[in-house]
């Protein structure tokens, strides 16, 4: 599962679709850019509070990723908790592969 998760997230990256890191996610959500946010099974809750928040609150569907190491490695970047995805075809096939997020309780 998550090498499909991998491999999508790659294409989108290389074809301008995915924005990297709490951040750039984060900034993307306020403009109503992301179609759907993979987390990594890892990310620390801190650190994305605020993303998965703001996602959860426009609506934006979660999906769990692989860890943060293994999800920069494949974007040729350091450990990524976080990625946006702006395409809606890509998202939609993200979602299809991926195990939603579960809500914070």
């Amino acid at each position: 599962m998550t090498g499909g998760v991998l491999g999508l997230l790659g294409l989108g990256l290389r074809a301008g679709h995915v924005v990297i890191g709490v951040d750039g996610v984060r900034r993307a959500l306020q403009s109503g850019q992301v179609r759907c946010v993979v987390v990594a099974s890892d990310a620390s809750p801190r650190a994305v509070q605020k993303v998965i928040r703001l996602a959860e609150a426009q609506g934006v569907p979660l999906v769990r990723g692989p860890d943060a190491d293994r999800m920069g490695k494949q974007l040729g970047r350091p450990p990524v908790m976080v990625a946006g995805v702006r395409d809606r075809a890509l998202a939609d096939g993200l979602g299809r592969l991926a195990q939603e997020v579960p809500e914070e309780e």
